[in-house]
């Protein structure tokens, strides 16, 4: 038996029965509707070429074979197929998420408190440091994650929303008790739903608008984070006393706040307009005051503490008097279906000034959050006055946490805009030219923040992202700009956060952070704000323009350097981290990186991007949605620690000499890869680059200009094509080099074993590597016709595999992450299905003769695309 082989059966054996028993019935079933609808001729293609790449895996087949099944087929059957092996992969995720959340509870159940909990943190921060100590870390604690737009979502709306019915219809055929007409149903409903999912089209026909990519991400709002949230904290106050925890005032603060980017970001996107930013805050609202008004409603119909048993305080009483003076009718009426229950009154007075906020109704609305707390809290107050603890500190405190988390806005909308735009508009403005449409857009966004600020609130809309900060200059140009938008009216609160993306930019960050603090308008804000300043790293461009060894070294570096400066300073730094989905782009579990951020950096808060598949991946599912937060906010609060942070400091200082001779050598590997004469065409031609526009991934264009040139060329195109591949390059390629560069495999291993940044480097690669297959990855660098860039990529790969196998000491990749291991291993020759299809439609558009009909092309385009979409199923991250 071959390695592959073996490790293929090894990961048969090991796969757990409930996720055997998952895939079977869901791959079955899609088996029986491939028979249905296109006859037991396609599902008999389907298998063969399923036995195939299994076989070419396993010694028994080899490409030839492969590549002769798939080129005999006509376009039609290829795009079935493609299509059918997409559909499983979207199954089999759909098995996976099922076993992560079972996995879950049963790891909850098993260990009190379970690792990376809240409740963990609290116990190992109270042990090191004491209670005062924790207490101080729990209050100041903050969780930031910044929805975006970009790109990386490549299933289509429909698709999802056809796998979200797949997935409840699975809960309810795996709860309903054997043999019962429960059971009968459940598996005829989902059998009906697997049918719908493969007739559902997995590509989009129309490009997404902005306002659509608001809508996609509400549904994680609605679905789960609305609900989590509260839990989060009830969790977090369990932990700190749970004898008390439900029946007195909570010792858990809100720290998780929203943010969102969809909407705001017009960075390189003309689609996002003052109008959208306008219609985005608004579609926001609607969700979270709907959400909020049934939760009121909820609480309100279930209170019905009577008067005699519960009485009401005299600010309950006023509060009611007051309601009953100004609006006498809907009182009288709410006061007849819940008489002598004043708790509940209130509760659904409350529930009808929700539903007028949400009209719009001026007269009965709130006219923000705060009235509604004040409201809640009254009513909280007097439950606990008369003696009802449980029903002051249950579900009313788990509202009161809701509002006070999402407010009236759900998340807080930023602005982010490019500094040259700025730059342009203000040359503009101060010659008294006529305004550009482009500038009169800046200022039409500066005037609809002012009105975002007015209706809802300064916390809905202040921050405004400055793309490619050079100087103090380009974060200036936002606040006289604003003054140019409204030279009469009220500016709005701005707080301009300088983005840092590429690696020149990252080392000048402290001088240009010199420069702000000598603006009047950051001197101000920082006065407002208690010295509170944002600023924003870029993971994305920084890997692509020094690769990803340099780019986390020098992200770690500046990291350092600038809570040095927050320190020198006395300003207390919020470091926003543009992390994208994919390793190349700083992805890869939040956790782990947070411990291996640069000591003090951390401070008790962490703001990130969490974009395209990241946010269901994370939020599509209440218990995996719930294990995120938790695990995000109990490495916020180990990270902070004394203990993990000397610990860390000791080992960068031992380690350092060694890393920067390492980053050394895969910087100059990486640049001799990408500054090679030709190289961007090249890189057109083996991948399905120039295509990934036709796949309507999102409303943003894939580049910032018309420029053809690697530099105009967004991260996550570059990553995203990488992947297609099966190169994974932006993930690993130049460690190996830099690996090689140190003669001294022990110290390599002291540097894996004691530092958390260099074992995440090193793990995060072993994965880009797992997902890496040489012998496919070949066929497609072939296309460029450039041996000598082929034999520099392949060479890369297999002294990376090697090194980073030697290092970590592991037999093969993943050898201790063994849940991650089989998933790849099992996954593997299925991606490799329709990475051969894609080879066959990319290598024919590549060499089209000129008489290729038109209906040929189509097909063939079709092809790449439905191929592109089930490579990123099955390898499960894009860009």
């Amino acid at each position: 038996m071959t390695s592959v082989s073996a490790e293929r059966d090894s990961a048969r054996q090991e796969m757990p029965d409930q996720l055997r028993g998952d895939v079977r019935l869901l791959g079955g079933m899609l088996g029986t509707v491939l028979a249905e609808t296109g006859g037991e001729d396609l599902l008999a293609d389907v298998e063969r070429l399923r036995r195939g790449v299994i076989g070419a895996r396993e010694g028994t087949a080899s490409a030839a074979d492969i590549t002769a099944l798939v080129d005999s087929w006509p376009l039609d059957r290829a795009n079935e197929v493609a299509r059918a092996f997409t559909v499983y992969f979207h199954l089999a995720n759909l098995a996976e998420e099922h076993h992560r959340m079972r996995a879950i509870r049963e790891r909850d159940d098993a260990v009190d408190p379970p690792a990376g909990s809240l409740a963990a943190a609290v116990r190992d921060v109270r042990a090191d440091g004491g209670e005062e100590r924790l207490r101080a870390f729990i209050d100041g604690m903050e969780f930031h994650p910044v929805l975006t737009a970009h790109p990386t979502e490549a299933r289509r709306r429909a698709v999802s929303t056809a796998i979200q019915r797949v997935s409840v219809q699975l809960d309810r055929l795996r709860g309903a008790y054997p043999g019962s007409s429960v059971e009968t149903e459940a598996h005829r409903r989902l059998m009906e739903e697997v049918d719908l999912l493969w007739r559902t089209s997995q590509l989009r026909s129309t490009r997404l608008d902005p306002l659509d990519e608001v809508r996609t991400a509400m549904a994680a709002f609605d679905e789960t984070v609305f609900r989590v949230v509260p839990e989060i904290y009830r969790a977090l106050d369990t932990a700190l006393d749970p004898e008390g925890a439900g029946r007195r005032p909570p010792l858990a603060k809100p720290f998780v706040r929203y943010g969102s980017w969809i909407g705001g970001d017009r960075d390189g996107n003309p689609f996002v307009t003052h109008e959208i930013t306008r219609e985005a805050i608004s579609i926001q609202s609607e969700h979270v005051l709907r959400a909020l008004e049934n939760a009121c409603g909820r609480i309100a119909r279930t209170l019905t503490a009577h008067a005699d048993l519960t009485p009401a305080t005299e600010d309950l009483r006023d509060t009611l008097a007051t309601a009953q003076a100004g609006y006498p009718r809907l009182a009288a009426s709410i006061s007849k279906r819940s008489p002598d229950e004043p708790h509940r009154q209130l509760l659904l007075f409350a529930t009808e000034r929700l539903r007028a906020t949400r009209e719009r109704d001026a007269d009965l609305a709130y006219p923000g959050p705060e009235a509604l707390l004040a409201d809640l809290r009254v009513v909280q107050d007097s439950l606990q006055t008369a003696g009802a603890v449980r029903q002051a500190f249950g579900e009313l405190q788990h509202l009161i946490w809701q509002a006070e988390t999402f407010g009236f806005h759900l998340a807080e909308l930023e602005v982010r805009q490019h500094s040259e735009v700025h730059a342009k508009a203000l040359a503009e403005l101060r010659s008294d030219a006529e305004p550009s449409e482009q500038t009169k857009e800046v200022l039409a966004t500066l005037r609809v923040v002012a009105w975002i600020q007015e209706r809802f609130g300064v916390e809905a809309c202040r921050r405004y992202i400055v793309s490619f900060t050079r100087s103090a200059a380009d974060v200036a140009a936002v606040y006289e700009l604003a003054a140019y938008a409204l030279p009469t009216g009220k500016a709005p609160v701005l707080d301009a956060i300088p983005l840092f993306e590429t690696g020149a930019d990252l080392e000048a960050s402290p001088r240009v952070l010199d420069g702000m603090l000598e603006l009047p308008d950051v001197q101000r804000r920082l006065e407002q704000s208690g010295r509170r300043l944002e600023i924003m790293l870029g993971y994305s461009d920084s890997a692509k323009d020094v690769g990803p060894v340099s780019a986390t070294l020098r992200l770690y570096d500046a990291q350092g350097e600038l809570a040095d400066w927050a320190v020198r300073n006395d300003v207390r730094l919020t470091l926003f981290h543009g992390r994208g989905g994919s390793l190349g782009r700083g992805g890869g579990p939040a956790n782990r990186a947070l411990l291996a951020q640069a000591p003090g950096s951390v401070a008790g808060r962490f703001k990130v991007t969490e974009q395209g598949e990241v946010i269901f991946a994370r939020y599509g599912q209440a218990e995996i949605a719930r294990r995120h937060i938790e695990q995000v906010g109990n490495a916020v609060l180990m990270a902070s620690t004394d203990e993990v942070q000397d610990r860390a400091r000791a080992a960068a200082d031992r380690f350092r000499a060694l890393a920067d001779g390492i980053a050394a050598a895969a910087h100059d590997a990486y640049r001799g890869l990408i500054d090679a004469d030709g190289f961007a065409e090249w890189f057109s031609r083996i991948s399905p680059l120039e295509e990934l526009g036709d796949l309507r991934l999102g409303s943003r264009p894939s580049r910032r200009s018309a420029a053809r040139g690697l530099d105009d060329l967004r991260a996550i195109p570059w990553v995203f094509a990488w992947t297609q591949t099966r190169v994974n390059l932006p993930g690993w390629f130049g460690l190996g080099s830099g690996l090689a560069a140190v003669d001294d495999t022990d110290r390599l291993r002291a540097a894996y074993a004691e530092w958390p940044l260099f074992s995440s480097l090193l793990d995060n690669a072993e994965m880009s590597l797992a997902k890496t297959d040489r012998s496919i990855a070949e066929r497609y660098l072939a296309l460029g016709d450039r041996p000598d860039l082929t034999e520099l990529v392949l060479a890369e790969y297999d002294r990376t595999r090697d090194l980073v196998l030697k290092v970590t000491g592991h037999e093969r990749l993943l050898e201790n992450r063994t849940v991650l291991s089989r998933a790849v291993d099992l996954r593997n020759p299925y991606v490799d299905a329709l990475s051969h299809l894609q080879l066959r439609a990319l290598g024919a558009l590549r060499s089209a003769p000129e008489g290729m009909s038109e209906r040929d092309h189509e097909h063939l385009e079709r092809l790449l695309l439905l191929s592109v979409n089930g490579v990123a199923a099955g390898l499960q991250n894009t860009g």
